[in-house]
């Protein structure tokens, strides 16, 4: 067919004390709110009405609300620590797929005459992989290739894939046997099980040239150049 599989991630009305020192925003923690509790109840202990105490199960639910507002507070830490530690993996990680090809979300595939020390010789014609994700199972996987202008060159019947990546490579050849231009063209995926439309993700490949980290959202992403970025979750199959 001429198209070849790749074997290729409450506030109590009681002013708190008040520190003369001066403190920043972020101090604003569970350790402060705990010397303020502890402060209030010691004055509220002073002077209290003898002949009506204190609620003393009021008080430790108030105690408890506030450890368990530090545990939220340590558990953000540590949390916020794994996710450093997360991200300066993936950055690592992504920096081995310099140089690599990747599948990620596309339909394009290019074409291209690969260049011949003997210029007597036919020029080998040369094409990106291309893949698609199945969301489940099909009998039927057909891919159309078309040309920069819409023009059908080439339908491929793949007959039946499994769910999952797969990636094919094209040799380049048009449906009446011809080579095909060199250039861009693109392909759709039209694949079913038993009559019924099965979910596709169309795949393009394209060749990992850097690594940018963004600070803003915390993504690691992939510079494709002149394909522009991706993230590298977008990653389906590394080549």
């Amino acid at each position: 067919m001429g198209i070849s599989n790749v074997q290729v991630s409450e506030q109590s009305g009681v002013t708190a004390p008040q520190s003369t020192k001066k403190k920043s925003s972020d101090e604003n923690s569970s350790q402060e709110l705990q010397d303020n509790f502890l402060a209030l109840l010691i004055a509220q202990m002073k002077n209290q009405d003898p002949t009506n105490p204190m609620d003393n199960s009021q008080l430790t639910s108030q105690l408890a609300q506030i450890n368990t507002l530090a545990g939220i507070e340590k558990l953000n830490t540590t949390l916020g620590k794994v996710s450093g530690q997360i991200d300066d993996s993936m950055s690592v990680n992504a920096g081995n797929l310099i140089g690599r090809g990747v599948m990620v979300p596309g339909n394009k595939i290019l074409v291209a005459k690969a260049e011949q020390e003997d210029q007597n010789a036919t020029p080998e014609t040369i094409t990106t992989p291309f893949g698609f994700e199945l969301m489940s199972d099909a009998d039927s996987v057909v891919v159309t290739i078309q040309d920069g202008n819409g023009n059908v060159v080439r339908e491929v019947d793949l007959g039946a894939i499994r769910a999952g990546v797969s990636s094919f490579t094209w040799d380049g050849k048009t449906n009446d046997g011809t080579t095909a231009p060199d250039g861009s063209y693109t392909f759709t995926v039209k694949a079913s099980n038993d009559g019924k439309k099965v979910s596709s993700t169309s795949l393009g490949y394209s060749v990992v040239y850097g690594v940018i980290s963004n600070k803003v959202n915390n993504k690691v992403l992939l510079d494709l150049g002149i394909l522009g970025s991706v993230s590298i979750d977008e990653v389906r199959q590394i080549l």
